[in-house]
């Protein structure tokens, strides 16, 4: 079996000690897809996403950017780290539904991908939460990691084969 981070000599788990490591500045963007299905998201593209309970996006980038900061107490073996930015952009998708993209930023000893990856998620669950009375047929699909930068290593997925 490969060695994972997380796992001790005795495949006990715990936090991985990033005390040795240098601070540097870090970043992740992290995107999802909430596939609301046409009609929805023609009807939700005519209102500007706004609804009778508030508008959507700015309801989903204020609860995706709490989950960044949350991040350490949701994902037990997560560092919890100080971040200096969680930004948002959202992209209609026609005729499919809406694009969200998380970019957590920090100046740290670990990198900020969970971080990124719990504010898509969470911002996604938002939107489903706020359209469900519409569908049940909603899908939340495709979160991954788009990029990382700093640290050891940098990551981009439009890099990888």
């Amino acid at each position: 079996m490969k060695n994972y981070t997380h796992l001790d000599q005795n495949d006990q788990p715990g936090m991985v000690d990033v005390s040795a490591k240098a601070v540097t500045a870090r970043s992740a963007t992290a995107t999802v897809t909430v596939e609301l299905g046409p009609e929805i998201t023609v009807e939700l593209t005519e209102l500007g996403f706004e609804t009778k309970k508030g508008s959507i996006i700015q309801t989903a980038i204020i609860a995706g950017t709490l989950a960044a900061k949350k991040t350490a107490e949701a994902i037990p073996l997560c560092h919890n780290i100080p971040l200096s930015s969680v930004k948002f952009a959202t992209t209609i998708v026609p005729e499919v539904g809406l694009r969200l993209e998380a970019t957590a930023k920090t100046n740290a000893n670990t990198g900020v991908e969970m971080e990124a990856l719990h504010a898509a998620s969470v911002a996604a669950l938002t939107v489903y939460d706020m359209c469900k009375s519409r569908s049940q047929s909603i899908r939340i699909s495709d979160l991954k990691l788009l990029q990382k930068r700093g640290g050891k290593s940098d990551y981009d997925a439009s890099e990888t084969p």
